[in-house]
């Protein structure tokens, strides 16, 4: 009786409030049925952009420009390549590929224009600011019109469906947080700086026009994907961050980290929360044309269960290691280049962490098709998987020179070479404010009627899911 009423009363009462529709957007992510088939499209996405290039290229007295854009890069053939790219802008949102396929950041929303670099209020933020825009509830696509250093305050907490699209300016975020994904789904981070983050907290950020509230000290990493998905991050530099520069714990799933640089940082990436969380069993993340550079020591990525796909990217610089893991997670390297430190203590691409061998020898961490360089070596492990995920063992070793290509243009894009000017688009009703209105003062205060009638429906529901988890549990031992 008890659960047929944690049913009904978490439909009816996130329906009632629209705080509550937001909240339950927990979504519990649900992890892609078949990930094999994930991989196998990644590849089939890869060749089809090789060959095509391939084709133009025949003849070597071919220059035009069809035949000069084209890298053999799905995500930057898809969208690159338009001359009209700044007047088409949320056709990016279409070039994603892997597990983050689904997120649609804020196409068909308004365009947002920042233009004030300030972060001074992280209660009540400024019209015009990059704060203001991430956690208005609305799909947005947020472009910048010049060059900007935005130095936060606190960490920026986003809102759902949301596009931070830097193309055509130099955007740097750094300071306090800086980028929280918390319970949320569709952001698109594409072609921003993220450095020098710092921990910062034991204050009031506000989430949303509606709800402010206490955040206790973060970790300062430049990223931080808690229990989200559906979320691309795409042609990023990231270094210099007090923990990780990327890190997806807490259920998060449905992740693509694609052509991004990645340097100057102790523990680049982490994937999962703990060894013991179930949830992250289900998290799946594409790693795919990213650049692992200089000055970077260790966890590209660090994984705790899940299904994690790193594919295509060039790791030219580790100190200890590359790929490690705990708590079984299932690990496949395809056509990736690894270039071992002159260390000859280093020279293994792999580490599971914390684990005896007669505990992780029949974990599912597979390389295929990888270049090894230097002495680098992978240490595979797993009985009877090639049948399993035979699927996806379908690329081919890749060239240094093809890696190179697919990598070549990984991190924020430069102002030059290719037309990457701005373009128009359709600016709100105020001038790039996108006809948003500021806070009155009742939104200012924390605890008022109707936010505290939210967080009611929120508590309910997640006593209900609790009760519900135990008893599945319960049933499953």
């Amino acid at each position: 009786m008890f659960q047929r009423t944690c049913i009904v009363l978490i439909s009816l009462l996130s329906s009632f409030s629209p705080q509550g529709r937001a909240m339950l957007n927990l979504t519990f992510p649900i992890p892609h049925p078949n990930p094999e088939d994930v991989a196998q499209d990644v590849h089939r996405r890869v060749n089809a952009s090789v060959s095509r290039r391939q084709m133009l290229q025949i003849s070597e007295k071919d220059q035009s420009p069809a035949a000069t854009c084209f890298t053999g890069n799905p995500i930057d053939d898809c969208w690159k390549c338009d001359p009209d790219w700044a007047n088409n802008r949320q056709r990016l949102a279409d070039c994603v590929i892997g597990f983050g396929q689904y997120a649609m950041g804020g196409k068909g929303g308004e365009y947002y224009i920042v233009t004030d670099s300030s972060d001074d209020d992280a209660i009540s933020p400024k019209p015009g600011t990059l704060r203001y825009a991430v956690i208005q509830p609305q799909p947005l696509w947020i472009v910048f019109p010049s060059n900007m250093l935005i130095k936060l305050s606190q960490e920026l907490i986003f809102n759902s469906y949301k596009t931070l699209d830097g193309r055509g300016a130099n955007v740097h975020i750094t300071g306090g947080g800086c980028i929280t994904l918390q319970y949320i789904s569709n952001v698109i981070i594409h072609n921003i700086h993220i450095h020098h983050c710092v921990e910062s907290g034991n204050a009031n950020v506000r989430s949303s026009p509606t709800h402010y509230g206490y955040r206790t000290k973060s970790d300062g990493d430049g990223i931080s994907i808690f229990g989200s998905k559906d979320i691309w991050i795409d042609h990023c530099s990231l270094s210099h961050c007090k923990d990780g520069l990327i890190d997806a714990v807490m259920g998060s799933t449905g992740i693509t980290i694609s052509n991004n640089y990645f340097s100057h940082h102790n523990e680049v990436m982490l994937l999962g929360h703990s060894d013991d969380y179930l949830p992250d069993s289900g998290m799946q993340v594409t790693i795919a044309f990213n650049h692992f550079g200089e000055k970077l020591v260790q966890r590209m990525p660090r994984c705790r269960r899940g299904y994690i796909h790193v594919v295509n990217n060039d790791f030219t610089e580790w100190e200890m290691y590359a790929i490690g893991g705990s708590g079984n997670p299932t690990i496949n390297s395809q056509g990736n280049r690894y270039t071992a430190p002159t260390n000859r203590n280093a020279k293994e691409v792999t580490k599971r962490v914390d684990t005896a061998e007669s505990h992780w020898r029949d974990w599912n961490w597979r390389s295929e098709g990888d270049v090894m360089v230097n002495g680098a070596f992978f240490v595979a492990s797993g009985a009877g998987v090639e049948v399993k995920y035979e699927r996806a063992f379908s690329v081919e070793p890749k060239s240094a020179e093809l890696i190179e290509q697919l990598t070549w243009h990984s991190g924020v894009l430069g102002v030059g070479g290719r037309d990457n000017n701005l373009g128009m688009w359709s600016r709100g009703p105020n001038d790039g404010e996108a006809g948003f209105d500021s806070f009155d003062s009742g939104s200012k205060k924390s605890l008022t009627a109707s936010s505290i009638y939210a967080i009611f429906p929120f508590l309910t529901a997640i006593s209900c899911f609790l009760f519900l988890y135990t008893r599945s549990m319960t049933f499953m031992l």
